[in-house]
């Protein structure tokens, strides 16, 4: 059973070497909202084992600022491309390390998961996705890239998946 009372805060992650995005969301019982959202992204002109302790150093102020209880991330998407799926792996991994090293437990969401549990159909697009995202958080505009509307997701993902909300 739920605890009505109980506020449960989590951070939540849509994996990038490029282009991070990332969510602190808050549930108390049936209600669900956003602290804070927005991207991770290092500096164009580094190689990539600069690039992964740059994630990984980022993401570890975020978590130290907001003190999630538990992480979720988007699992990996499985594309035709071997490099981009190697790379995305890479940046995943020190995603990951950078909560188990702050002592937070992490929960993976595959994207078809995620856009079911948003949007009720697996295979919905970036705008639907986007869509939904801003009617469950009533937030008016998402300015940025779909890395954070797609780490709003997850967040929302996990919560549902957990019966917070």
């Amino acid at each position: 059973m739920i605890n009505l009372n109980k506020i449960e805060r989590i951070i939540s992650i849509d994996p990038g070497i490029n282009k991070t995005g990332f969510a602190v969301l808050e549930a108390m019982g049936r209600q669900i909202r956003s602290l804070a959202y927005g991207t991770i992204e290092p500096p164009n002109k580094i190689y990539t084992p600069d690039r992964l302790k740059y994630l990984n150093s980022e993401l570890s102020k975020i978590l130290t600022k907001f003190k999630p209880s538990h992480m979720a991330i988007e699992d990996m998407y499985y594309g035709k491309n071997v490099k981009s799926a190697l790379t995305l792996g890479q940046a995943r991994g020190v995603l990951i390390l950078a909560a188990a090293e702050n002592g937070i437990p992490c929960s993976e969401y595959a994207p078809r998961k995620v856009k079911q549990s948003v949007v009720g159909n697996g295979n919905a697009d970036k705008d639907q996705v986007k869509y939904m995202v801003k009617q469950i958080l009533k937030i008016e505009s998402i300015k940025g890239s779909n890395d954070i509307s797609d780490a709003l997701a997850v967040g929302i993902c996990h919560f549902n998946q957990n019966k917070y909300i």
